[in-house]
């Protein structure tokens, strides 16, 4: 993917922040389908008269279709503009084979797959247990999230961001404020302090957890 344009990307992104944090369905396959220009189109407006072509197309739920569209639209360009925040930084290389979805880049040498995450409310506990007790969060990150073809136990890193107000998701969109999160984080970078969320004993993995709060 070619260089993205970090400031004009985030002011895109944000342009999703009037409308609710909701999805009406879980995914699958079929509407993955109907939404994939989400992967070519960075312009809000843009992918807004995609979605409504969509929707007249193949005759779907004008409400449902563009809640599902722009979730994988936004949580899509979030990923990647961070993904790309990391790659900038000296100590990080970009996975080599791009094909490959366990591995988004590595730091040190250690390869990992970048989650970008809200403080899951499935957790059951507040932030300040998860923060003490952090293995314990990885290890239900691990089992409850990308659970269908997605689902692997190879290395983890997840960026966790949480709003005091409760729009964790619009944390997201906050490129310029996670750039300064992920430079803390890679700069102190110490392969020491990973932690194991131990879903099987016979195939290790790593894993930590980046606090976005604000």
């Amino acid at each position: 993917m070619a260089q993205l344009d970090l400031v004009k990307l985030e002011q895109e992104l944000k342009k999703r922040w009037p409308y609710r944090d909701i999805w009406f369905r879980k995914q699958n396959n079929t509407w993955d389908t109907y939404s994939n220009f989400i992967y070519t189109i960075q312009e809000f407006e843009v992918l807004l008269e995609r979605i409504k072509e969509s929707v007249e197309t193949h005759n779907l739920n004008k409400k449902h279709f563009f809640y599902y569209a722009v979730n994988r639209w936004y949580n899509f360009w979030s990923a990647c503009a961070v993904e790309q925040l990391f790659i900038e930084l000296e100590g990080v290389d970009a996975a080599k084979n791009k094909k490959d979805r366990l591995v988004d880049f590595s730091i040190q040498g250690i390869k990992f797959d970048l989650k970008t995450s809200k403080f899951p409310k499935g957790f059951g506990r507040n932030l300040d247990y998860a923060k003490s007790h952090q293995e314990r969060l990885i290890k239900w990150l691990y089992l409850n999230q990308s659970t269908g073809r997605r689902y692997h136990i190879e290395n983890r890193l997840f960026l966790i961001v949480y709003s005091t107000n409760g729009d964790h998701y619009k944390l997201k969109a906050e490129i310029s404020w996670l750039k300064t999160h992920i430079e803390d984080y890679v700069a102190s970078f110490d392969p020491d302090n990973l932690k194991r969320p131990h879903i099987t004993e016979t195939k290790p993995a790593y894993s930590d957890i980046i606090w976005a709060i604000r």
